[in-house]
């Protein structure tokens, strides 16, 4: 189910780093370099596949957007929050 508008600005008062794109969740990050943008997008991968939702993501050297949304429900559901949080807990690590 998509999430409604008090939904999100929840999920954006918890989460301030992410924002909302074209029916997405946004998160830019810099990173050192590109082998510290590497084992991060690594680690990411890691908990899209255990939670079997995958964001989009582009690497640009040391810089790092991930995107996410449920394509199949046509915009931003609990599974886009539940992995961006997951991504926010790899940033505290």
């Amino acid at each position: 189910m998509i999430l409604d508008e008090q939904q999100l600005i929840d999920f954006f008062q918890k989460f301030p780093s992410w924002t909302l794109g074209a029916g997405e969740l946004v998160r830019k990050i810099t990173f050192k370099d590109f082998i510290e943008a590497m084992a991060f997008v690594n680690k990411v991968a890691e908990v899209a596949e255990a939670q079997g939702h995958h964001p989009d993501i582009e690497i640009n050297y040391n810089q790092v957007t991930l995107k996410a949304s449920t394509h199949d429900a046509g915009g931003i559901t609990e599974q886009d929050t539940r992995i961006a949080e997951a991504i926010e807990h790899i940033m505290q690590s």
